[in-house]
């Protein structure tokens, strides 16, 4: 099980490990603890490493974020029980890692919109509201949001006759968010975290995996995947978000400057995936992908199916929100 004193004990341990050493805070600055989902070198993490270094650089004296650990201190399908419980204060963390505590995180993925277009329209703070309540979280911005969601495999699937897939006897590696709609394609679900889909794929325990685009080569999948099928469902939902005591603990300055850069950030970040998608996509192409684009009535489907699938669950686990949540973050596809 894991305890408050259990993670900062193995966060402080492999800080040292690492050769991390933090610079001595001034007497007034607020320190942040922050974890990420990805390890160092793959690129959710050196974006969260450049969002740290910017509120860094302007809450100098107020307010500073240390980076002190990835999934090798806190496994990433414990972040949304450890942001609860307030074992670290901030969290590189998609929502879709604890649906089971907060059905209404699929609102990020679901959603057709860019995310600062549902920040104007009042989403990210309807939905903060969720987020404290049953999170015990609050969320600063919904980054990287500038791609989507592909699934790539080790062998050629059937193509049926209307132009969609058939992954009937497939075994795909999959993460909470996307897992029911890889069901609906007649695939069967891995669950895993991101650290063991390389072993995975290596060994045949897995026939595929559900990524985006941006990261495959960080991981070195790409070594053993061989097909990929668009279009991209979703869009990433990663969230930099606190847990909620620890942002009520705060200074309404160190709260402005964090509010201000995570603005900022969102959109930027918005805007390098999506430049970083077309560029590894390029590079995956060249070096042996196959894509299988579906086109016409296959790809219309296949993206109201996943939209309807995310959408779908959350009015299953709990509809209180459902209604209002759609309605803000989804425009339905015609």
């Amino acid at each position: 099980m894991l305890t408050r004193r259990s993670i900062l004990a193995t966060l402080a341990g492999a800080a040292c490990l690492s050769g991390i050493v933090s610079a001595p805070a001034s007497a007034d600055e607020e320190v942040i603890r922050a974890v990420t989902f990805t390890p160092a070198q793959v690129i959710y993490a050196k974006h969260f490493q450049t969002f740290a270094d910017k509120v860094n650089e302007k809450g100098k004296g107020v307010v500073r974020i240390e980076i002190i650990g990835g999934p090798e201190v806190i496994p990433p399908l414990r972040l949304g029980e450890s942001q609860k419980n307030g074992v670290a204060d901030m969290f590189d963390l998609p929502a879709g890692l604890y649906l089971n505590m907060v059905p209404e995180g699929e609102a990020f993925a679901g959603s057709n919109h860019t995310p600062w277009v549902n920040r104007d329209a009042g989403g990210l703070d309807y939905i903060n509201e969720i987020f404290h309540e049953k999170g015990n979280a609050h969320i600063l911005a919904h980054v990287d949001a500038g791609t989507g969601f592909h699934l790539y495999l080790t062998k050629k699937p059937e193509v049926t006759d209307d132009g969609g897939v058939n992954l009937d006897g497939f075994r795909i590696r999959t993460a909470p968010l996307y897992r029911a709609f890889v069901e609906s394609l007649g695939a069967t679900n891995v669950v895993q975290s991101p650290s063991e889909v390389y072993t995975s794929l290596e060994r045949g325990v897995v026939d595929g995996t559900g990524y985006t685009i941006v990261g495959m080569r960080d991981f070195n999948w790409d070594k053993f995947v061989k097909y990929r099928i668009d279009p991209g469902f979703f869009q990433t939902d990663v969230l930099i978000s606190m847990n909620y005591d620890k942002w009520q603990s705060l200074s309404d300055e160190a709260k402005q400057i964090l509010n201000e850069v995570a603005i900022e950030w969102e959109k930027e970040s918005y805007d390098i995936m999506a430049a970083a998608t077309e560029s590894e996509d390029k590079a995956l192409r060249e070096g042996g992908i196959e894509v299988i684009e579906l086109t016409g009535k296959a790809r219309e489907t296949y993206l109201k199916n996943a939209y309807e699938v995310t959408w779908n669950r959350l009015k299953e686990r709990d509809p209180t929100h459902y209604e209002k949540l759609r309605e803000i973050f989804f425009t339905p596809i015609e």
